[in-house]
């Protein structure tokens, strides 16, 4: 199975999981749903939130664009950046309800201060995307996607702090990183482009049905 094949069923997958929980609730809850992620008048956090959102946006495109695959895809129209549209909605909410506002606030009701939520919400997100680097079969490879998406994880978590502990301004960064970065991300994955950090050379990318 080529690299293309397989990430647009793992994107697809993904998706399918995360979508149908945001479609749940927006079917059951609807409007006080998207309170919840802070899309209301007077819940959308605060110009030191959005700042903040805005620079770890910035950041961490930047630090992806290293991996010839996100380079390659960044703006390639194809069947998996439509996919990876779809994912960029789904996880953009989902991620940032679990990671930020249940894990955070968790935290924060067992005593624990910013820094534990911070380093806590962070480490947890960088170990659940860890499995990103194992899709190239590579221990460094996860090793370095858990660090990676850990540190975003933690810049996410400051996000929110400054913001309030309104969602919104996570939400948006966590959906503008994923449209940039995907497929690119699933593809450096399953080319085993995360073993080396020393990923200068592109790689030439058909579609999926090329």
């Amino acid at each position: 199975m080529t690299a293309e094949r397989k990430s647009g069923i793992i994107l697809a997958i993904i998706t399918a999981l995360e979508a149908g929980w945001v479609l749940m609730n927006l079917q059951v809850s609807g409007w006080r749903f998207i309170r919840y992620l802070g899309f209301a008048p007077g819940m959308t956090g605060n110009l030191a939130g959005w700042l903040a959102a805005a620079f770890t946006t910035a950041i961490f495109a930047a630090f992806a664009l290293r991996l010839p695959s996100v380079r390659e895809n960044l703006f390639r129209p194809s069947f998996l950046k439509l996919l990876a549209i779809a994912l960029a909605i789904a996880a953009g909410i989902l991620e940032e309800v679990m990671f930020r506002r249940w894990t955070m606030n968790w935290l924060m009701a067992q005593g624990h201060g910013a820094v534990v939520q911070v380093l806590g919400a962070g480490l947890l997100f960088g170990a659940i995307h860890g499995v990103w680097g194992l899709m190239g079969k590579s221990l460094r490879a996860a090793i370095g996607a858990t660090v990676a998406t850990g540190f975003l994880g933690m810049m996410l978590g400051i996000v929110f702090l400054l913001a309030g502990r309104s969602l919104a301004p996570c939400i948006v960064a966590h959906f503008v990183i994923n449209l940039l970065i995907e497929p690119g991300l699933v593809l450096a994955a399953t080319r085993g482009e995360m073993g080396s950090l020393r990923v200068q050379p592109t790689i030439p990318i058909t579609g999926p049905n090329e």
